[in-house]
């Protein structure tokens, strides 16, 4: 029973972010977005 639950949750996980990002390119464009707003909160 716990593993169907956390392999549910795992996979929603993953399609949830699956569907935000698209691509490889849209992946790579968010983990720099992230990037950048720590850069800016650290100044």
């Amino acid at each position: 029973m716990k593993r169907t639950l956390l392999l549910s949750i795992a996979a929603l996980f993953t399609l949830s972010l699956l569907a935000g990002c698209n691509t490889v390119r849209g992946v790579g464009q968010d983990i720099e977005q992230g990037g950048e707003a720590i850069q800016e909160t650290s100044y």
